[in-house]
């Protein structure tokens, strides 16, 4: 069953810069740049809560700028 998120990401860099590298990863249905205390927020979509693991972890968090992501899989209750 495909598992959804949020990924709240904060960067050094400039957040457009950030957002369009991520854009053009695999599984990623959209990354906004916005104000607060995050700098990007995306929505991904992967396989399986592994599969949405591997891409924060081994694709997102490895794009320049990306200090530090908070990752918020979406329920259905």
């Amino acid at each position: 069953m495909a598992v959804s998120a949020y990924i709240l990401i904060q960067a050094t860099v400039s957040a457009a810069n950030v957002a369009g590298d991520i854009r053009i990863l695999e599984g990623i249905e959209s990354a906004d740049d916005v104000s607060g205390p995050y700098d990007v927020i995306v929505r991904a979509t992967a396989p399986d809560m592994d599969g949405l693991g591997k891409l924060v972890a081994a694709r997102i968090q490895s794009v320049e700028g990306v200090t530090r992501t908070l990752t918020c899989p979406v329920v259905e209750l």
